[in-house]
């Protein structure tokens, strides 16, 4: 029987919750620390939008800012440019100019950009995406290339360190969509003290062993992968003096630790798993009841999983801060050879991709797995047995016996719930799955392997660590209780009630709890903001939508000072069920989409200091990846009546 890798049960306890949190970071360490009166909170009022006019193609995704210019750079990947924006009047950001590629590498898109002493770096990815990317360095006012350089393949983050003397890119390096190339991932480290000559180094996870990780923590899993082709490098932080960066791995649930002048990784810091059977870290986990049901879970953790990082200093320590999105490899979704067909035996190709998400309900169906072949079987999880159970000792709150997964796989149970299929069932001491029969009994010649814990995506959250990686604080299901709540409120005048669209898409009309069987409201993006004598953290929520505002002056007790969410119709018109059928229905213009549906899909966030800005006034910048839009608000410095 074939083994695959699993972490089994071993849960890391977060922090105890003291404060409703969220989460988010920036790529820089937070700049903007300006001499000004420290404000007791703050408050964001939109200001301004900028529209593509595209509708779901990520025409709005990153955004940097140069001051000396007043110019934003946002990302546009559905042209594969940088629209580069007029900032002078942050109240009408105006399009200058869209700055291709080409000249770089034919074919090639904008991945990602950052902007520090009128440089403008940009991350570029190269066609195909498995092939070596490049750094780019323009001037800011005159959109001039000065030099480029060739490093990893699909750099998808590029960050200044704070002196500006370097920048770093984070090489992805994600498989070719049929599995049939996986390029390294990697970090790059450019000198740019001679902009026109940038010198690249190359941090790989070479020296690292697949066992020793796994047995750290660390997720190593795809098919036949060795330690750096597993490894995904997804966003960076860098510490104030320069001399530390720190990688999120996301899919492998770890950290990279850098010494930037050495080019090395030094460490690789496994970030453990939140327990969903503890008060105050609970979740929805179905779509299906059209209701607010936030609980724990016994036998249920969720993986942190974290994209956007950001570092900051508190009491002469570095901490970072950690949106934690989730996600799951999906390669071959779309390969019709990977799933095989019905009645072909589930003769699935498992060379041609590899897709680790899977529903509870079908995980664990009595009638086993070959009722889901052609359609969503993975052919690896297929490789393990014919059927899966649960662990009666441990789901039996939900009516789990042996050899009958009871009510927990209904729907309004967690039936509905998406976990990866790669671990949490029992092994024996070679790491081999232990096989039991259809009634549940332990059989070496069963065809059944039997689940003890279930591993969710995301953590719902965002964290906090040392630089070390231990955790300081999670906010747990602080998000979701609320966007549970009578406070909560939506869009920009703040009077539609977040509980009648809880959990929703960000593409979806009418939609209510439609996210919680994946990863709930999805933490994304972040930057942090200093005012004064306080940082303040910017966290996006990607499903939702919406900005939460945090003060994490203290890491150990963050405080959620405000939410704004930007998008202003939330149902009604038509009879689709999401927004792309009214435009396919002629009941709104694409071009629309931002002036009446408002912002949708935050993913990349910049926090312009009062010192930098246009109007003298801290603003924030949002990418909105599905509306196409790139919306400014004004942040607002609130102070107590002295």
């Amino acid at each position: 029987m074939t083994s695959w890798y699993s972490l089994g049960a071993g849960v890391l306890l977060a922090t105890a919750l003291t404060a409703c949190g969220g989460d988010s970071s920036d790529n820089n360490p937070a700049a903007g620390g300006e001499q000004v009166k420290t404000p007791d909170s703050l408050r964001l009022s939109f200001l301004s939008r900028y529209e593509s006019g595209s509708f779901d193609t990520s025409a709005a995704e990153i955004p940097a800012y140069d001051s000396a210019s007043q110019r934003l750079f946002v990302v546009n990947a559905r042209l594969g440019v940088l629209d580069v924006l007029d900032m002078s009047n942050p109240a009408k950001p105006a399009l200058i100019a869209s700055l291709g590629v080409e000249e770089v590498a034919a074919g090639a898109v904008v991945n990602s950009v950052a902007v520090k002493n009128g440089l403008v770096a940009i991350a570029i990815e190269a066609d195909p995406k498995t092939d070596n990317g490049f750094a780019a360095l323009y001037r800011a006012d005159d959109l001039s290339l000065l030099g480029s350089v060739e490093v990893g393949a699909q750099p998808d983050m590029i960050i200044f360190t704070p002196d500006g003397s370097k920048v770093l890119t984070a090489n992805e390096g994600e498989p070719s969509d049929d599995y049939q190339i996986d390029p390294d991932g990697s970090i790059s480290i450019i000198d740019i003290s001679n902009p026109q000559d940038p010198q690249v180094s190359t941090a790989d996870f070479s020296a690292f062993d697949a066992d020793t990780l796994r047995s750290s923590g660390v997720r190593i899993y795809g098919p036949g992968a060795d330690v750096a082709k597993d490894l995904e490098p997804e966003y960076i932080a860098v510490s104030a003096d320069g001399t530390t960066a720190w990688v999120t791995l996301q899919e492998n649930n770890a950290l990279a630790k850098v010494n930037i002048e050495t080019a090395t990784v030094t460490g690789i810091l496994p970030l453990g798993e939140i327990d969903r059977s503890v008060e105050g870290f609970g979740i929805d986990a179905s779509d299906d009841d059209q209701e607010i049901n936030i609980q724990t879970w016994e036998g249920v953790v969720g993986l942190y999983l974290p994209d956007a990082i950001h570092a900051y200093r508190a009491d002469g320590s570095t901490y970072l801060v950690t949106a934690n999105e989730g996600d799951a490899r999906a390669w071959g979704e779309d390969n019709d050879a990977y799933w095989g067909e019905e009645g072909e035996g589930c003769a699935g190709d498992a060379s041609q991709g590899f897709v680790e998400e899977f529903r509870v309900k079908h995980l664990v169906h009595k009638s086993g797995f070959d009722r889901r072949c052609g359609d969503d079987l993975p052919p690896q999880l297929r490789e393990l047995g014919a059927g899966a159970l649960l662990d009666p000792a441990v789901f039996d709150y939900c009516g789990a016996t042996a050899g009958d997964p009871g009510d927990c796989r209904e729907d309004d149970v967690l039936g509905r719930l998406n976990i990866t299929w790669t671990q949490g069932y029992k092994v024996d001491e070679a790491g081999n799955p232990v096989m039991y029969n259809d009634a549940g009994e332990a059989d070496e010649a069963g065809t059944r392997i039997m689940y003890d814990t279930l591993y969710s995506y995301g953590g719902r959250s965002f964290s906090i660590r040392d630089e070390n990686g231990n955790l300081v604080f999670d906010s747990g299901d602080a998000i979701e209780q609320f966007l549970a709540s009578d406070e909560c409120r939506l869009g920009t005048n703040r009077s539609i009630a977040c509980q009648d669209y809880f959990n929703s898409g960000h593409d979806e009309i009418n939609a209510m709890d439609s996210r919680s069987d994946a990863k709930g409201p999805e933490p994304e993006g972040l930057t942090i903001g200093a005012i004064g004598d306080k940082t303040f953290l910017f966290l996006a929520l990607e499903r939702m939508g919406g900005i939460l505002v945090y003060d994490i002056t203290d890491p150990q007790q963050p405080q959620r000072l405000d939410y704004l969410n930007s998008r202003n119709f939330w149902g009604g018109g038509g009879d689709g069920e999401d927004i792309e059928d009214l435009i396919d229905d002629g009941l709104l213009a694409e071009s629309d989409v931002g002036a009446v549906v408002g912002d949708l899909g935050p993913e990349g966030l910049v926090f312009i200091a009062a010192a930098d800005s246009p109007n003298g006034m801290p603003l924030l910048v949002v990418g909105n990846e599905v509306s196409g839009t790139t919306a400014v608000y004004q942040v607002e410095m609130l102070f107590d009546e002295e």
